[in-house]
């Protein structure tokens, strides 16, 4: 699975140590994720799998990745 992190981080003009202050990560977590990141691979492939088991093909009743992993504000 590939991001656009590298890509949305420069035309922001952030560097990796910057972006990775706002968020509470390392630098060396920030360049390992615009590389790849396999545990957004595995939340990805979790979600496709629930709504397959759930919806089959009524694709329109699907969860979105969102409504899985739900992002809890610290």
């Amino acid at each position: 699975m590939k991001t656009r992190i590298k890509e949305l981080r420069q035309e922001v003009k952030l560097s990796q140590q910057a972006l990775g202050e706002s968020v509470g990560v390392t630098r060396q977590t920030i360049n390992s994720l615009e590389k790849d990141n396999p545990s957004l691979l595995l939340a990805y492939k979790i979600t496709k799998t629930i709504n397959e088991h759930c919806h089959g093909d009524n694709v329109e009743d699907y969860f979105k990745i969102e409504d899985v992993f739900i992002l809890e504000d610290e």
